[in-house]
């Protein structure tokens, strides 16, 4: 490639390039403006040399990490966010690759759970799409491709407890928060505006939003012990119908619906987008 041995970040992350900043195969003069395309074509043409030209490439592991030490300054949040959402969508876009524009991949997304114990450097433990207590490392946006994780153009999350939780176990988690966590817990008073209704769950969320929104929604500030979870449904702005209130959980997708996206039960760890109508695999 005649990319002067430099690989600029943005051919790595799907962004729109000019003209002058695509990649060009000396050999084909073909015009590249993402690496993946360009490592797929390339296995292709080294299978084309050995007369193979009837194997589509699996890519089986692609990813970006969301954290690193200092000698990683690429890898963060923003890139991962960016570098997997437009991944999907180039995915589901079925363009193809420069040279089989006819033909696309199907792709495995590296990784779905970040691994704590991984050995250094620091963005080995942290390729996941979410931690490990399940709570999501970052959204995805995928505008036009259906809901994944979450249709969240604003970047708006907030912080509730989980439904079915032993409300003695809310009440603890509750008490932390307005106490030694330092939540402001003041509208959910007997008289205030966030008192009613009255019972633990929506008095938990309360104070585990205002304890979210005060750490900055840092990782892991809406855990509890594992009683909380993220949504895109503010909580405190409609506390007088809270309990009307229908949360948009993080999980995985319901393939039924959009047909495009699985987690296979023979690869765990990873998320399959898959170029043609599936249904989800059992085990997942």
């Amino acid at each position: 490639m005649q990319n002067k041995g430099v690989v600029p970040l943005d051919n790595s992350l799907f962004k729109p390039l000019t003209p002058s900043k695509e990649m060009v195969d000396p050999n084909t003069l073909l015009h590249y403006t993402n690496v993946l395309d360009a490592m797929i074509d390339a296995a292709y043409f080294s299978m084309k040399n050995l007369n193979i030209t009837d194997v589509v490439v699996l890519v089986t592991e692609t990813g970006w990490p969301s954290k690193g030490d200092s000698k990683e300054p690429y890898a963060t949040i923003d890139n991962a966010d960016t570098y997997n959402s437009n991944l999907i969508k180039h995915v589901l876009d079925r363009s193809g690759t420069p040279f089989h524009p006819e033909v696309t991949s199907s792709v495995y997304i590296y990784e779905l759970f970040n691994e704590d114990l991984r050995s250094p450097p620091v963005s080995e433990a942290n390729w996941g799409l979410f931690y490990g207590n399940s709570t999501p490392v970052y959204l995805l946006h995928v505008y036009g491709s259906g809901t994944f994780l979450a249709n969240d153009t604003t970047n708006q999350t907030y912080c509730i407890a989980m439904d079915g939780v032993d409300s003695r176990i809310l009440q603890a988690a509750l008490d932390w928060a307005c106490g030694p966590g330092t939540a402001n817990c003041s509208e959910i008073q007997p008289g205030e505006d966030c008192y009613q209704p009255n019972n633990v769950k929506n008095h938990a969320s309360y104070a585990f939003d205002s304890y979210y929104q005060k750490e900055g929604k840092a990782p892991g500030s809406c855990d509890f012990k594992g009683v909380a979870m993220i949504t895109t449904t503010d909580p405190i702005k409609r506390c007088p119908e809270s309990d009307k209130v229908k949360s948009l959980k993080f999980k995985l997708p319901n393939p039924t619906l959009l047909k495009e996206i699985v987690a296979p039960s023979n690869y765990p760890w990873g998320i399959l987008i898959r170029t043609e109508m599936t249904s989800i695999v059992d085990g997942v």
